[in-house]
């Protein structure tokens, strides 16, 4: 599918763009290559695969959360430059 400069101008205007004119140029012949890209791929035997929004299979990369215990809390309050009670006291960022 060729795409005319008007077509082009249309696409620019629905995306909010302004386009030069030798990007009008380019962008014709780039998105005509494009679009028939796509009309070979239209043509394609897809009769018995199911549709699918993920190609590969999902898997978490998260690890799993796992309860241990904490440092005590009087050993990190002891490396506070202030405190007050059991926090760290810090200067007033607003006042």
């Amino acid at each position: 599918m060729k795409l005319n400069r008007e077509d082009v101008l249309h696409i620019a205007r629905l995306a909010k763009l302004g386009l030069e004119e030798d990007e009008i140029n380019r962008l014709s012949k780039e998105l005509s290559a494009l679009l028939e890209h796509f009309e070979v791929l239209q043509q394609v035997d897809t009769t018995g695969v199911e549709p699918t929004a993920q190609s590969t299979p999902v898997k978490s990369v998260l690890k799993e959360d796992i309860i241990k215990p904490s440092y005590d809390r009087e050993e990190i309050l002891s490396n506070a430059p202030r405190r007050k009670g059991d926090y760290v006291r810090i200067r007033a960022v607003m006042e």
